[in-house]
């Protein structure tokens, strides 16, 4: 990029855009392509060119290690095997079946393809996790979608360093060799990040200063990646392993105010990172689309046939993997609604960009990649077809396959919630009663206040509407007392979730008023 101006203007320009996402309803990284696309066809618009260092270094770790810390470590657990399955097999199946078409169609050498389809074989889990936050999907399927575009990007990236290989070295494939540098890569890498996750719980354990766990915070992506990358592994598997690893512990490491603090600095960082690199990809297609050749100019047709093989091989994989995780009680009932919004949730978008920046331009032998140009054009429209066609029509795709949770389901499970946690709270005041320890009013204020929400709670179950009031805080001894119920709560928080009576969604946001309350209290 040319000036510190042109990346002032992309940040407002991509600000601006996600503000009326939001506000419209609509995929805020759907809108952000089409903009990007927009703006570059504009007269006199400067030429953007994506440094793949910028993208690999700069904005992948942050956006890859929030998305892990999203993952919720139950419904991990409950679909492992078929995110295995798909993060392995349906990465393999799709490198083939994108290689196979290219060499068929396109003026790609059989090396060069093989180089496409290993770019585009994983799903994004920036774009997953952007689009999948709208969507009121059911645990065990968001889970699934969005913790396979997290580990098939370890396959898929070392699919691509063994096909670069082999095209700057124009050598035969080794297959022994390939599978080497995979469990070097994957293995390695997860080594990496975990040891990464473990020093660093151990540090914010020790650590209650807010600034200085929001800088660990947000070095801690780029440690993991850094570290690996030094060690030649995979700094994307690190940086996944690193979040899964924090966040499924995060509650655990920090007190609420700064897990409050770090929600909105994390919240700010994500909003920026995501909303620039979307409308990088809609600004880089037209420059580009300029470097072809003249043999090339049939890219349009070339993209379109390799995006509906991406989709085509994506539901015959998913298709009999997800009826027989259905028999087997996996997810829901059987039908043919689940592997369609799997399908369709399959976009591609920041990272098939990078891995393409990252091919050599030159061979061993001195002579430029010929057919690198033309790889980033099919990789950069597949990657804009799938977050706009996708994108758009995602939501309409899941609200008619009928498998979205109702917001009554939502709201009725928060309410449930909320009642257990009142009465866990008078459970613990009527403990500290009998010790006779505490002043009759403070009691009587704290009973009254757990009452109400209790009382509240019962009503808004029966009527679906209304807030919970907060409770106020008054003298140290209420705020004390008050802290030491939240701690009960808390506690009964967690195992409703452990005995999946709520979901992970559910938690987190009873978890956020919790520390709410408590930073607060601490406050007055």
């Amino acid at each position: 990029m040319r000036s510190v101006g042109t990346v002032l203007a992309l940040v407002i320009l991509a600000t601006v855009v996600a503000t009326f996402a939001r506000r419209w309803r609509m995929p805020a990284p759907s809108l952000l392509v089409v903009a990007g696309l927009a703006v570059a066809l504009l007269p006199g618009t400067p030429q953007i060119e994506i440094s793949p260092e910028i993208i690999g270094l700069v904005v992948l770790p942050p956006l890859l290690y929030a998305s892990a810390e999203d993952m919720p470590w139950r419904e991990l657990r409950a679909v492992w095997k078929p995110v295995g399955v798909l993060a392995i097999g349906l990465v393999l199946a799709s490198a083939a079946a994108v290689a196979a078409v290219a060499t068929l169609l396109t003026p790609l050498s059989w090396q060069m393809a093989f180089v496409l389809g290993a770019v585009l074989a994983s799903t994004d889990p920036v774009a997953v996790t952007a689009l999948g936050r709208r969507l009121a999907l059911p645990p065990k399927v968001q889970v699934l979608v969005q913790a396979e575009s997290l580990f098939n990007d370890a396959t898929s990236l070392v699919l691509v360093r063994v096909a670069a290989g082999i095209a700057v070295a124009s050598a035969a494939a080794s297959w022994g060799t390939a599978g080497g540098e995979f469990l070097l890569l994957a293995g390695g890498g997860t080594v990496i990040g975990a040891a990464v996750a473990g020093v660093v719980a151990l540090i914010r354990r020790r650590t209650e200063e807010p600034v200085l766990e929001t800088v660990i915070a947000l070095v801690t992506p780029y440690a993991a990646y850094v570290l690996a990358e030094a060690a030649h592994t995979s700094g994307v598997t690190s940086c996944v392993v690193a979040g899964v690893i924090l966040g499924g512990r995060g509650d655990r490491l920090t007190n609420a105010r700064i897990r409050l603090q770090l929600h909105a600095v994390y919240g700010t960082v994500v909003f920026l990172l995501e909303s620039v690199v979307f409308s990088l990809i809609g600004l880089a297609l037209p420059a580009q689309v300029r470097a072809l050749a003249d043999g090339d100019r049939a890219w349009p047709v070339y993209a379109l046939a390799i995006a509906a093989t991406l989709i085509a091989i994506r539901l015959l994989w998913l298709a009999p993997l997800s009826a027989v995780v259905q028999r087997k009680g996996g997810i829901g009932r059987m039908n043919w609604r689940v592997p369609v919004v799997l399908t369709w949730a399959g976009t591609r978008g920041v990272m098939p960009l990078a891995a393409a920046l990252s091919i050599p331009e030159v061979a061993d032998n001195g002579s430029g990649l010929a057919d690198r140009p033309l790889v980033l054009v099919l990789t950069t429209s597949v990657v804009v077809m799938t977050l706009v066609v996708q994108g758009f029509t995602l939501a309409p795709v899941v609200s008619a396959s009928g498998i979205a949770l109702e917001p009554a389901h939502t709201e009725r499970e928060e309410i449930e919630a909320r009642s257990h946690l009142a009465r866990a709270g008078l459970a613990r005041l009527e403990e500290l009663a009998e010790l006779e320890a505490v002043p009759d009013i403070v009691l009587d204020r704290l009973r009254r206040s757990l009452t109400a929400r209790l009382d509240d709670a019962r009503d808004r179950m029966a009527e679906h509407n209304g807030t919970v009031a907060a409770t106020e805080s008054a003298d140290l001894v209420h705020r004390q007392l008050r802290r030491d119920l939240i701690t009960m709560e808390t506690e009964e928080l967690q195992r409703l979730y452990d005995t999946h009576r709520i979901s992970d969604t559910t938690r987190r946001r009873l978890q956020r008023s919790l520390d709410l309350e408590e930073a607060r209290l601490a406050d007055a």
